[in-house]
């Protein structure tokens, strides 16, 4: 058996259809070299980096691989200060931080991860990427435009077929067609109801039968079996990310890892306490008592200020009961190995699988 759909391997110029997610914060530049080094699609999680940061993580990943690769940005606007929902939000702290001795009163860190934005699109027409991503929808015209013009191929996730089908419209190249469920951040623009979202293999044939560019599925695809079922359905390629979390490369707390090991232990589910927007991460006891839907949360990336001092005290205890532990639903699919290696099995074992489902 070989790959049959080969348009993101010729869009992309990779040999296997298997793009890294970019996750903000476990996502590191050896990481995403390994994975295009092996074949697949590296991604850098840019909204992690300023713009010189960005520019830094680059380097590192062209120093370890010639092969192409994707950075990845944020599109969401910016919020309105809003002074007194931040105070709210942190009220219904307070207890917490009086449970572990913090004083409640100390002005709260700033919180943020920074859109697309003109030094960030500097950054692309300087670097010319292979691939440029984009999560919440797309940048501003003029923006976008500039970065077009430096060759990469853009792309954008799509929680739903009106989603898909407005980034098609707006030039993109192909589609992630993202489900609900993928660990991490929705990426959600045309709505904000949680109610409607999809799964990704209801999603994507549908996505699939609405767009004329590749689709790529991203969501609850853990090992060769969803890999191979995400293929039947249409999409060109997987986008996977809970799996790299188990990685040497990944930039994960030992409390965070430790998490993903005992993730059959535990459900996730999707939260707005720890940013502002919805993401799906493994139930812990601050999602439990404060949401994991709050309408108090800051809008995003707001919320994370307040909660920031409760979860350096706790992660210092070893406790991930404050901490963000982003996941996907199929986390106890993970196995630790290199990432290389995993993004060369993972292929491997999709071209060999067996009728009965067992590499």
């Amino acid at each position: 058996m070989t790959w049959t759909d080969r348009r993101i391997l010729d869009l992309f110029g990779i040999e296997l259809p298997i793009v890294q997610a970019p996750m903000s914060g476990p996502t590191t530049p050896e990481m995403a070299a390994a994975v295009s080094e092996a074949g697949g699609l590296g991604s850098l999680a840019c909204a992690q980096y300023t713009p010189e940061g960005a520019r830094e993580a680059v380097q590192r990943v062209r120093a370890r691989t010639s092969r192409p690769f994707n950075i990845n940005f944020f599109c969401h606007a910016s919020p309105e200060p809003d002074p007194a929902r931040a105070a709210a939000w942190h009220k219904a702290l307070e207890r917490y931080y009086l449970e572990f001795g913090l004083d409640p009163d100390a002005p709260p860190p700033a919180s943020g991860r920074a859109p697309f934005d003109e030094a960030f699109c500097a950054v692309v027409e300087e670097v010319r990427p292979a691939v440029c991503s984009f999560h919440f929808g797309l940048p501003e015209p003029s923006l976008l435009e500039r970065v077009r013009r430096t060759g990469a191929r853009v792309i954008s996730s799509a929680t739903t077929v009106a989603e898909a089908r407005w980034l098609e419209e707006r030039g993109c190249d192909a589609v992630i067609a993202m489900g609900l469920e993928a660990g991490g951040h929705r990426g959600n623009f045309l709505t904000e109801s949680m109610t409607s979202q999809l799964g990704t293999f209801a999603l994507v044939p549908q996505v699939a039968d609405a767009v004329r560019v590749p689709v790529i599925a991203a969501g609850g695809i853990g090992d060769a079996r969803g890999i191979r079922a995400a293929l039947a359905l249409g999409a060109s390629a997987v986008q996977i990310g809970t799996a790299y979390l188990f990685t040497p490369e990944a930039k994960v707390p030992p409390v965070h890892r430790e998490a993903l090991r005992r993730a059959g232990e535990h459900e996730t589910a999707l939260t707005n306490i720890f940013t502002g927007r919805p993401a799906r991460g493994i139930l812990n006891r601050a999602m439990r008592e404060l949401g994991p839907i709050s309408p108090l949360a800051p809008a995003f990336p707001g919320a994370g200020g307040s909660m920031a001092p409760l979860r350096s005290h706790t992660e210092a205890l070893g406790l991930g009961d404050f901490m963000s532990l982003w996941a996907g639903q199929t986390a106890a699919l993970g196995r630790e190995m290199p990432a290389g290696e995993l993004t060369r099995r993972l292929a491997a074992e999709t071209l060999g699988l067996s009728p009965a489902g067992q590499a």
